[in-house]
């Protein structure tokens, strides 16, 4: 059985159009490729008919798993969200202690993971130490700078 995904409604279309994109624009672009190296002669010793195919074959297992994922998509609305423990689509405030900062953070499939816009992974050392945790709960998490002490401050979604 495929593992399940959930997605915010935003995640799902990105990933849909991602695909629609590698399957309509990026197949098309592969196949003009190999076909340019093709022309070029003997295909034994044609590095760039092989970097093609090769390429191909890339984007065909890229277009296989994103296809995969969106079947066994689920979209989380967030009426569903319960904001008393720290779930999946939760924006939670926490507090590191080690460095004596609050930090807000969307917890997200990892498909759907972006640092830079607060959105972390609930597979992350941080989402996977506060899912399922309660505002006033503290964890130590085990992250590749070491171990920080963190406080969860508030939940909502």
């Amino acid at each position: 059985m495929a593992d399940v995904t959930y997605l915010s409604r935003e995640g799902f279309e990105k990933l849909t159009e991602e695909l629609r994109n590698s399957i309509v624009n990026e197949r098309s672009e592969i196949s003009r490729q190999i076909a340019e190296a093709r022309d070029k002669g003997d295909l034994s010793e044609n590095a760039e008919y092989d970097a093609a195919k090769d390429a191909q074959a890339m984007l065909e297992m890229k277009i296989a798993k994103l296809e995969n994922i969106i079947a066994n998509a689920r979209i989380l609305d967030d009426p569903e969200i319960d904001t008393s423990k720290a779930y999946i689509l939760s924006s939670v405030v926490i507090f590191n202690h080690n460095l004596g900062k609050e930090f807000t953070y969307l917890l997200v499939s990892p498909e759907e993971a972006d640092h830079k816009s607060g959105k972390i992974s609930i597979q992350s050392p941080i989402g996977n130490a506060i899912i399922g945790k309660s505002v006033g709960d503290t964890v130590e998490v085990e992250v590749p700078a070491g171990t920080i002490r963190i406080e969860i401050i508030k939940i909502s979604r």
